[in-house]
């Protein structure tokens, strides 16, 4: 017989009868519809969170008067079959609603003299239905308690409606502004729309008070993981490698706050001048610089982002120090020129003229220095292809949706908070540059936030300078 005779004669398997549909027994549905007690079913939700997301739709609704403005909040996506990620809530929605809720859509419905914010939620999977229980995604049975529209109507001081309700909602929209993520479903319904994440990213260049109070949080947690990190370093170097280090902060980042705000980056050796190294499967030797790009998002979502490079025995070697300092050098020049009345592209012109013309004295470059600053050279950025600095805040490249002018060149403002990260980065294959180049890569990377007289850097526990990371490093590791 041919495998086709095969398949075409071949019967359905029966169903086991071992095995019934449990959503399908009647007796089975009755009987776990109830015996249940209440549990507590409080959100989780950020203290000052609410407040400030009220003040941020506020802000929204001066800019969007008389139109209707839907933002998902998103769903986790799937990692394979029924399993899935870790939701992170869309960071509009979050900054907008002050709480992650998966499969939340925000509404803002013009009235006069601004908006009405509605929150349309899923039902929850409770007793009482199959889904309680069935439901492997969200049935309280299989994922605990979960709140619905009284208590979160309760713990955001919004008006919360069943997401069944969304349709007819959206029915008398006006010139809808949509952002977010949103089912197809949603915004096929809408017809004609606009995308509000230009005006939300702009908005966000600019933190509030609490916005503020969250990044300090989370730059102070994220020293605390490079001190954790930096003691593990004899590990790593015996059996655990770069893995142990990441493993290691990861953990610190999850006990202290909500976890990781971006993939971990721990880059030894020649696995350094990889920007962004993120595989962190490489060992770690005694004389390496280990290149170490880490922030902790904090449980209401705002993440640092620091870097720092450190020698794996405790000391640079003379060429690694070299590198260093000249990197150092140009952080010092960026962080000078972050100030109000600067724009953002300051720092990254004052870091590169620096990087410039060390590889300049160092013949490394085929052109001169003005040439190599040319826009038509640039021959630099063989060494440091990135730019040097992005936004901060609950994204670690914030207002990324933001135009180029309110971004890039207009004039920073008291309350922006930026990163800041010149770098120098040789690559081991790299025959441009001497064998003793080859394979180290040096970023300096703090979190700067402008005040109304220049700017504070708020990762400045971390030294700048080689001899401050070496004895540091010493310090952390004789705790």
């Amino acid at each position: 017989m041919s495998r086709t005779d095969e398949l075409e004669t071949s019967k359905p398997v029966a169903q086991d009868p071992r095995l019934p549909r449990l959503s399908e027994s009647p007796a089975f549905v009755d009987y776990m519809s109830s015996g249940w007690d209440e549990p507590d079913r409080t959100p989780v939700v950020a203290e000052g969170a609410a407040a400030a997301a009220a003040q941020h739709r506020a802000r929204l609704s001066d800019l969007t008067v008389g139109r209707t403005v839907v933002i998902g909040a998103g769903s986790a996506p799937t990692r394979n079959d029924d399993n899935v990620y870790d939701f992170r809530v869309d960071s509009g929605f979050y900054w907008l609603a002050g709480a992650s809720i998966e499969r939340a859509v925000l509404v803002l419905q013009p009235v006069p003299g601004g908006h009405d914010a509605v929150l349309f939620l899923p039902p929850p999977a409770r007793p009482g239905g199959p889904e309680f229980f069935s439901d492997s995604a969200h049935g309280e049975l299989w994922v605990g308690p979960a709140p619905g529209i009284a208590e979160w109507s309760s713990a955001l001081q919004i008006t919360v409606r069943p997401l069944e309700e969304l349709e007819s909602a959206l029915s008398t929209a006006v010139q809808p502004f949509v952002g977010g993520q949103l089912d197809h479903d949603v915004l096929r319904g809408l017809g004609a729309q606009e995308s509000v994440e230009q005006i939300v990213s702009e908005l966000r260049l600019v933190k509030d008070a609490w916005e503020v109070q969250q990044l300090r949080r989370a730059v102070d947690l994220t020293v605390g993981g490079f001190a954790a990190v930096v003691a593990e370093f004899p590990t790593a170097i015996a059996h655990g490698g770069e893995r142990w280090l990441q493993g290691t902060f990861d953990r610190h980042a999850r006990t202290y706050g909500n976890g990781v705000g971006y993939a971990t980056i721990v880059g030894s050796g020649a696995h350094a001048p990889t920007l962004h190294w993120v595989r962190c499967d490489g060992q770690v030797r005694p004389s390496d610089a280990v290149l170490l790009d880490m922030g902790v998002e904090t449980r209401s979502l705002y993440t640092a982002d620091v870097t720092r490079t450190f020698p794996a025995s405790g000391t640079f070697s003379d060429v690694q120090r070299q590198v260093h300092d000249l990197v150092e050098k140009a952080q010092r020049a960026a962080l000078a020129t972050v100030a109000p009345g600067r724009t953002f592209d300051d720092f990254h012109h004052a870091a590169m003229e620096v990087i410039v013309r060390g590889l300049h004295d160092w013949s490394l470059l085929p052109v001169s220095v003005d040439e190599a600053l040319s826009p038509d050279g640039q021959h630099h950025r063989r060494f440091l292809v990135c730019g040097v600095g992005h936004h901060l805040g609950l994204d670690v490249h914030d207002c990324s949706s933001a135009r180029y002018e309110e971004y890039h060149a207009r004039s920073v403002s008291p309350g922006m908070a930026m990163a800041v990260e010149p770098g120098l980065y040789f690559h081991a294959h790299d025959l441009s540059v001497p064998p003793e180049l080859r394979g180290i890569g040096v970023r300096i990377e703090d979190n700067v936030l402008v005040t109304d007289t220049g700017s504070e850097v708020l990762s400045a526990a971390l030294p700048l300078d080689a001899r401050g990371l070496e004895n540091w490093m010493t310090a952390q590791q004789v705790r």
